[in-house]
């Protein structure tokens, strides 16, 4: 079972994939608008430069040959457009037009080229927009020349080309994540198989195998599962073989037994007294190991898939008050809680699993205190209570498993028993198609609760699953009479 809170293999092999594209795509990306933007304004900038030089030798020009109109020289002037001259001389300031003035030039550039008769260049904003500055000292007829570029083009550009690097990172992240799931999945798919079939392996199918892989790892891994399994199954094969052939085995020489026992007990008025308590004490050792044999059979048929139905309408309250009489059980009272619980099933097998439940109760649960029998929804079920401690909660999967002497049943035991009875009422209600569990009964010992489709379960399938079909309807309606009637154990 995948763990809660932990992502699937397929999902981290998913995102590893698209984290390792975002880091390549951050790092690409930030590189090439870094270069691009350096490049870009290295370039805006040094032709903008060379233009206010050439510009700047044409107004030196002018003011040493002393031309009036400085205006008009300024407007003259080869300039970008949006770009703006200003001239600096004798304290006063001339503009080619008035969408720049003084004010629109940083003053450390006019300080750095004015005060020092430097030449200098400055980026800076605006209003919001980008700007470059540009002054050059004219110390020849003392005054200061300066261009304003507007740069906001240049600054859409490069937002242009963030917004195209920041879209292909996203397509490229989207691509490897696409790229990652697909590959996640042909590297999960052979992991996915493998679980199945474990599982169906679990569920006693023991003739599921994997397909060749389509690499040498994946083939070598279904091939060595394979193996696995193969050997598995004929271990389990031997050892079903090996119980039923010794069953078979055991079965005549208690039938000899059991015939000189019987001799016996025709001559117990010859025996002594400590010879009668010896033939007593051998009389239930043969009958336990009668019940013991009869039982390991009947589990052998289960292992080989010879265990077949005796189909027929049964009414379940009939079948459990005849049961209790055949079995000297008027002790057991029997509460029914609703009317009519015909249902379809084997007759001898039900008889056996209500056997082994009072058994288990008399055996494990200090007796038994009472069975109930009523309908839910589609289901009968017939449930038995006993008086003893109850079943832990980590043991009530593990107490249907054969030969189940657990830490938990050692504190229910006496001793009796092989731990065969409660797996043969789970393999006996399952080869009806339905369930057995244990709860907690309302006197708090242990409730065996086993409930059964009012249907005709349908046959084995190939793979040897019990699967009943959809439950049928009950023209009468599932509402139990609520009547609650009970009955000391003696047939109707």
């Amino acid at each position: 079972m995948r763990r809660r809170g932990r992502a699937s293999l397929g999902a981290r092999v998913t995102a590893g994939f698209a984290l390792s594209a975002l880091g390549v795509s951050v790092a690409l990306s930030f590189t090439a608008y870094s270069l691009t933007r350096r490049s870009v304004l290295e370039a805006r900038q040094s032709q903008d430069v060379r233009q206010t030089a050439a510009n700047a030798l044409v107004v030196g020009d002018a003011l040493r040959f002393s031309v009036p109109d400085l205006p008009d020289v300024l407007s003259s002037l080869e300039t970008p457009s949006g770009s703006d001259s200003l001239l600096y001389e004798h304290g006063q300031w001339n503009v080619s037009n008035l969408a720049y003035n003084s004010d629109s030039i940083p003053s450390a550039l006019k300080h750095a080229v004015i005060a020092r008769n430097t030449s200098a260049s400055l980026q800076y904003r605006l209003d919001g927009h980008a700007e470059l500055a540009v002054g050059i000292s004219l110390p020849t007829v003392s005054a200061a020349y300066f261009e304003v570029f507007d740069m906001e083009d240049v600054s859409r550009t490069l937002v242009d080309l963030a917004l195209s690097l920041a879209g292909a990172s996203v397509v490229t992240i989207a691509v490897a994540a696409l790229i990652g799931s697909r590959a996640s999945r042909r590297i999960v798919a052979p992991l996915r198989q493998t679980a199945t079939a474990a599982a169906a392996i679990a569920g006693g199918r023991l003739d599921t195998r994997l397909g060749p892989g389509h690499t040498s790892e994946l083939a070598d891994l279904a091939e060595s599962f394979n193996a696995m399994v193969s050997a598995l199954e004929g271990r389990i094969q031997r050892d079903a073989r090996f119980a039923s052939d010794v069953s078979h085995e055991l079965r005549s020489p208690l039938t000899t037994l059991a015939a000189s026992l019987e001799v016996l007990e025709h001559r117990r008025p010859e025996l002594s007294e400590r010879g009668a308590q010896a033939l007593d004490l051998l009389s239930d050792e043969v009958s336990r190991f009668q019940h013991l044999v009869e039982d390991l059979l009947e589990v052998s048929r289960f292992d080989a898939g010879a265990a077949d139905l005796s189909l027929e309408e049964v009414d379940l309250a009939d079948l459990v008050l005849y049961s209790l009489v055949t079995l000297n059980r008027p002790d057991v009272t029997v509460s029914i809680k609703a009317p009519d619980l015909v249902i379809r099933a084997d007759k001898r097998r039900l008889e056996r699993v209500l056997a082994n439940l009072l058994a288990n109760a008399d055996a494990h649960g200090g007796g038994v205190t009472g069975v109930e029998l009523g309908r839910r929804g589609p289901m009968a079920y017939l449930a038995v209570d006993d008086a003893g401690p109850g079943v832990p909660p980590e043991a009530r999967q593990v107490i249907f498993e054969r030969f189940a002497r657990g830490k938990a049943a050692g504190r229910r035991a006496r001793g009796d028993g092989v731990g065969l009875g409660l797996a043969l009422v789970h393999e006996h209600v399952r080869l009806h198609g339905g369930s057995v569990t244990v709860t907690t009964s309302p006197s708090g010992g242990a409730r065996f609760l086993v409930e059964l489709p009012m249907e005709a379960p349908v046959e084995p399938d190939a793979s040897g699953e019990y699967r009943p079909g959809d439950s049928a309807k009950d023209p009468r309606g599932s509402t139990p009479d609520g009547s609650g009637n009970s009955r000391r154990g003696s047939a109707r």
